[in-house]
């Protein structure tokens, strides 16, 4: 971040990138599996769809809002008024559904200045975004799906502990919700069913729940036993009928579709933050940045390191070398500061032998290996996960 650049807005640097294209590689792949259809929405919209949406009226003092020729245009603070709109673009039959539409969409909202914290609270950022559409018959398998795909990927990032908040509305006050009390009571009992055929302990918050839907907030605990608020799969009794988004059901009558958002990340930003605390830096081979650096003993050796790297990346590993004139024992330590899974020393003797002195992070001196050998190790490694 950059104080001239403006607060809450965060800077990828390149080794920032190549993480979260790692994340969003993973994350895509999953939901390709899972049935869900990628898209992309713009970063504006013309103030009338927040009006639609409701987000103009309730909303508006978290919005950035701009003229465009003589017109009010909104930075979007949420993805769901989009996915909408692409649903609507056809008409839908019952046979069509359920549509999962993920993106991982950027988002801007204001933020008070005292409460943005790094890159766990912000004023831009990305979601992983998804819109479940479908009938109430389907709903059941729809929720069991997504907390199957929750806890998938939770796990494959290292976090196995969570805490789970089940919130719900107040029945002392409905007219503060947007539905009918008796969707409330069926969304609520899927939910319920859903966390109990999971075996998942959950707190039931009443009077928590947003006005539009019922939810559930899932809250990772980090390698220090904190909290951080990030997955959730939450019902929508508002928007799909300000929208008119409906499908078609058998008895060739119009239906009001039901709608669950979902994220599992939450913001790309906050889930990176959260994976650097759990990990302090030393992520698995994996995901590390940079799983990989050459080190030359010196500059005599330059022309064999590069031939290592070029290897390694031929091979699609994280590489990098480097090429400071600098000691070999400076060069070492620097790599394990910075958290670096594998140094890999070159010097006359690797060179003549076609090999590699390997350093683990965590293991420390594991002797000379041929580089092929090597390269077939870290691939079977990272393949283990």
């Amino acid at each position: 971040m950059y104080e001239e650049a403006g607060a809450g807005l965060v800077y990828w640097h390149p080794r920032g990138v190549m993480l979260r294209r790692v994340i969003q590689s993973y994350w895509e792949e999953m939901h390709l599996k899972r049935g869900y259809q990628l898209i992309s929405t713009p970063h504006i919209a013309h103030a009338r769809l927040w009006h639609t949406s409701g987000h103009y009226q309730f909303y508006r003092d978290h919005m950035y809002t701009l003229k465009v020729e003589g017109e009010e245009y909104v930075l979007k603070p949420m993805n769901c008024p989009g996915h909408i709109l692409i649903f609507k673009s056809g008409t839908r039959s019952y046979r069509d559904l359920p549509i999962r539409y993920a993106e991982m969409g950027t988002v801007y909202r204001y933020e008070r200045s005292g409460v943005l914290h790094g890159m766990l609270r912000v004023r831009g950022f990305t979601q992983d975004d998804a819109h479940i559409f479908c009938t109430p018959e389907q709903l059941p398998e729809e929720i069991a799906g997504v907390l199957d795909l929750v806890m998938e990927v939770l796990g494959r990032f290292g976090f196995r502990e969570y805490e789970i908040d089940l919130s719900v509305r107040d029945p002392r006050t409905p007219k503060e919700y947007a539905g009918s009390p008796e969707a409330w009571d069926r969304a609520e009992r899927v939910l319920v069913e859903a966390l109990d055929a999971k075996k998942l302990a959950y707190r039931r918050m009443e009077g928590e729940a947003v006005f539009y839907g019922p939810k559930i907030d899932i809250k990772l605990l980090d390698a220090l036993g904190r909290k951080w608020q990030c997955s959730t799969v939450q019902f929508d009794f508002n928007l799909p009928g300000r929208f008119g988004a409906t499908y078609v059901g058998p008895d060739n009558r119009k239906h009001e579709v039901v709608m669950v958002h979902r994220a599992l990340f939450g913001s790309l930003e906050r889930f990176v933050g959260t994976l650097i605390e759990h990990y302090k830096g030393a992520f698995p081979l994996w995901l590390a940045p940079v799983q990989a650096v050459v080190i030359p003993v010196s500059e005599k050796f330059m022309a064999y390191a590069e031939k290592v790297h070029r290897a390694l990346r031929d091979a699609g590993i994280r590489a990098e070398i480097d090429r400071r004139n600098e000691k070999m024992g400076l060069k070492i330590r620097d790599a394990q500061l910075q958290k670096i899974p594998y140094m890999l020393v070159v010097g006359g003797r690797e060179e003549e032998a076609g090999a590699v002195a390997v350093r683990s992070r965590s293991d420390g001196d594991k002797g000379a290996q041929p580089l092929e050998e090597f390269i077939r190790g870290i691939q079977a490694e990272i393949s283990l996960v």
